[in-house]
C-alpha cells in the first residue's frame, strides 16, 4: 500500500487512503474542538463557533481526553479551568495546528491568495491612534483573511487565549514566543502651558504634581539626555492610572506632569496643549515588540500581518528604528 509521508512540527503524519486521512483529520478536528474550548472557557460558546451542537462539542473533548489517557479541563459552577494536563496538551495542540495550516498554505492553492483566520492582540492606545488604520488597509490587501483585533494592555495568556501575533510594549514574559522588536517609543515629559515654568532642568520638574502611568512609572523615573548623561528623578504622584487616555486628559487639563509617548501628545505639542517639559531629557525608551509562536509554525498570513504592522510603525511619529 503506498504511503506518503509528510514532517508536521516533528510528528510524523502518514497519509495512506480515505480512511486512513479521515482518522487524520479525526484527530486535527479533536485537537481544534479543544483548543477553542480552552479559548473560550466554555463547550457551549465553542460549539457555537465551530458551527456545532454542546453535545457534540462535549464528546469531541471526552474522546480526546480517552485518547489521551488524561483529564484536560476542571468543571466548576461557573467556569472551565485546564487541568496541568490540559495546559501542556494545549500548547502542543496549538503547534500541530498552525504547523498543519501552514503546510496546507504551502502545498495548497495560489500563495498569494491568503485566507483563513487570525487573532492579534495589541495595545490600546497605540492600537485605536495608529495600528487600526494599518489594520483596514491589511484587510483591504488580503479580504479573505478574517482577523480578530483585540486591544489590550494587561499582561497575556498566549497559548490559551488563541492569540496569533501579540504586540505588546515591553518585555514579554514568555520565553515560548519569539519577540522581534518593532521599533523604540520615544516618551517624554509633557504638561499643560501653565505648569511649565522657571527652567526646564530634572530637578525643577521632580517638584512639581505628578501623573504615573502604571506600570510603566512609578516615584522614580530614569531620564538621559542627548549627551548620554543619566538621573533619576523622585517623584510624588497626585494620580495614578493604568490607562493612557485618562493619564493624557488629566495631563492636558494641567492636574500634573506625566511621561507620555510621542506617538500619542505628536500633534498636541504641535498645536501647544501639551508642552515637551524637558527639551533635552527623555525617559527610558520602550521596545514595541511583535511576538509569535516560532518561525516553522508560522502561516503566510501571519507573516504577512507582521511585515504590514512592522511597515506601519515605521511610518508612525516617535517610534524609533531599532
Amino acid at each position: 500500500m503506498p504511503v506518503s509521508v509528510i514532517a508536521v512540527d516533528g510528528l510524523k503524519v502518514s497519509l495512506l487512503y480515505a480512511k486512513r486521512m479521515s482518522k487524520s483529520i479525526d484527530r486535527l478536528t479533536l485537537l481544534e474542538t479543544f483548543a477553542r474550548i480552552a479559548e473560550r472557557g466554555s463547550i457551549s460558546a465553542a460549539a457555537r463557533d465551530l458551527g456545532m451542537s454542546q453535545a457534540s462539542a462535549s464528546r469531541q473533548l471526552k474522546e480526546l481526553e480517552t485518547r489521551l489517557g488524561a483529564h484536560l479541563v476542571r468543571r466548576t459552577t461557573h467556569s472551565l479551568l485546564l487541568t496541568q494536563a490540559g495546559q501542556a496538551c494545549l500548547a502542543d495542540a496549538r503547534g500541530l495546528l498552525q504547523s498543519w495550516e501552514a503546510m496546507q498554505e504551502r502545498h495548497m492553492g495560489d500563495p498569494s491568495v491568503l485566507t483563513g483566520k487570525l487573532k492579534v492582540v495589541a495595545p490600546v492606545g497605540l492600537g485605536q491612534r495608529h495600528l487600526s488604520g494599518a489594520l483596514v488597509k491589511f484587510h483591504d490587501a488580503h479580504p479573505g483573511v478574517d482577523v480578530t483585533w483585540h486591544l489590550q494592555d494587561d499582561t497575556l495568556n498566549f497559548i490559551e487565549s488563541g492569540c496569533d501575533l501579540w504586540m505588546k510594549i515591553g518585555p514579554v514574559p514568555d520565553d515560548r514566543l519569539i519577540a522581534r522588536g518593532l521599533g523604540k517609543v520615544e516618551r517624554l515629559v509633557v504638561a499643560a502651558p501653565h505648569l511649565v515654568a522657571g527652567e526646564p532642568t530634572p530637578k525643577a520638574v521632580a517638584t512639581g504634581p505628578w501623573i504615573a502611568l502604571s506600570p510603566f512609572e512609578a516615584n522614580h523615573i530614569p531620564l538621559a539626555n542627548t549627551r548620554g548623561r543619566q538621573t533619576t528623578i523622585d517623584t510624588h504622584p497626585t494620580l495614578t492610572t493604568n490607562n493612557l487616555f485618562a493619564a493624557y486628559e488629566a495631563a492636558k487639563k494641567g492636574v500634573g506632569f506625566a511621561v507620555m509617548p510621542r506617538w500619542f501628545v505628536e500633534e498636541d505639542l504641535n498645536t501647544g496643549t501639551l508642552i515637551d517639559n524637558l527639551p533635552a531629557w527623555r525617559a527610558a525608551p520602550r521596545t514595541l515588540y511583535a511576538a509569535y509562536l516560532p518561525h516553522d509554525r508560522q502561516s503566510l498570513r501571519l507573516q504577512a500581518m507582521i511585515d504590514h504592522m512592522e511597515t506601519a510603525v515605521a511610518k508612525t511619529a516617535g517610534i524609533l528604528p531599532i
